[in-house]
């Protein structure tokens, strides 16, 4: 017994840190630890300053749109916003109507998500609750793969393959069209919805979902009536991201609108050609003399982008964690 007891612990021979630190190996963790929090700390504030410096380098640059000499700021904002005329490069009398661009976004972007929407979460609900676990682990990442495909790829896809498509078989005068941009939009859109839908689905967890059989209900009443509304603050956020993928593009709206500054005549008529701003900002920036109205003109449109998208972020942001507070709960 006395051998026993006086032979070592293998584990605590391994142990070779000892249990009462002396003061020069304290201070050398307490000073490591200080260390990596503040080079961590360091990291994300060079994230916001990055974000910080952004706003106010699109704010410098659109602040002389509004503030030009001879010009009253409420009426420039007023004719921004409102008139549906944009013609910057007018010798005589420029105009600086954006609504008929903020419009074409808002027409390519919402029928982007009617069509990807419903289709992203009918597959998060059949991988997260019909197909099999061998399945799933083929078809996510295959998904996920459209994400990592450039747009300028999307962008070709879109006028050599669907344009001629939709001009022979649909008649359209155009395959360059606000149809065209949205069907494209929509598959690029797919991968971030069905990705986060996908998460949210399997964060509600198996309990809630036998105890829905356990009272009588069917799968489709158990997915439709208890899953996705538990998980709803999680798919509100998928349709967000995706709708923050369908207005931040370019490329694939600057090559299958058609790029032409109106507004369609009937509303519903996608069969016409629009202009998004992104693909005014990509279009024109390149070519504008620098420091004119024209100039500051597009950068007043990316700042008008650049507010929507981040109010858009920060409603992301605070569902996703609703979500994560309900997963957690």
């Amino acid at each position: 017994m006395a051998a026993a007891s006086n032979q070592k612990d293998p584990a605590a021979a391994q142990f070779s840190r000892p249990l009462r630190l002396s003061f020069r190996d304290d201070m050398r963790s307490t000073l490591a630890a200080f260390l990596v929090r503040a080079f961590l700390l360091a990291v994300t504030a060079c994230s916001v300053l990055a974000v910080l410096l952004i706003f106010i380098f699109v704010i410098r640059q659109a602040a002389p749109f509004f503030t030009e000499p001879g010009v009253s700021a409420v009426g420039r904002l007023k004719e921004f916003l409102i008139s549906p005329r944009w013609f910057p490069e007018h010798p005589a009398a420029p105009e600086y109507g954006a609504l008929a661009i903020i419009v074409g976004s808002l027409y390519v972007t919402l029928t982007s998500l009617l069509i990807a929407v419903p289709t992203g979460l009918l597959a998060a609900v059949f991988l997260s609750d019909i197909a099999s676990f061998s399945v799933r682990q083929i078809c996510k990442p295959i998904i996920e793969i459209l994400a990592a495909i450039p747009s300028v790829a999307y962008g070709v896809f879109a006028v050599m393959l669907v344009a001629p498509w939709l001009q022979q078989h649909l008649g359209f005068s155009t395959g360059t069209n606000a149809l065209n941009a949205s069907l494209i939009l929509s598959i690029m859109a797919m991968p971030t919805i069905i990705s986060v839908a996908e998460d949210a689905l399997s964060a509600v967890g198996r309990d809630i979902r036998e105890a829905s059989y356990g009272l009588g209900a069917t799968r489709a009443e158990t997915m439709l009536r208890v899953v996705i509304p538990a998980a709803h603050s999680g798919i509100l956020a998928a349709v967000i991201l995706g709708m923050m993928r369908a207005v931040g593009e370019t490329m694939v709206v600057w090559m299958a609108s058609g790029n032409a500054a109106q507004i369609p005549s009937p509303w519903w008529d996608l069969s016409q050609s629009v202009r998004t701003m992104t693909a005014t900002i990509a279009g024109e920036l390149g070519e504008v003399p620098k420091e004119t109205a024209h100039f500051h003109s597009l950068f007043a449109v990316g700042l008008l982008l650049l507010v929507f998208t981040f109010c858009l972020n920060l409603v992301s942001e605070y569902l996703m964690a609703q979500m994560k507070r309900i997963a957690g709960r």
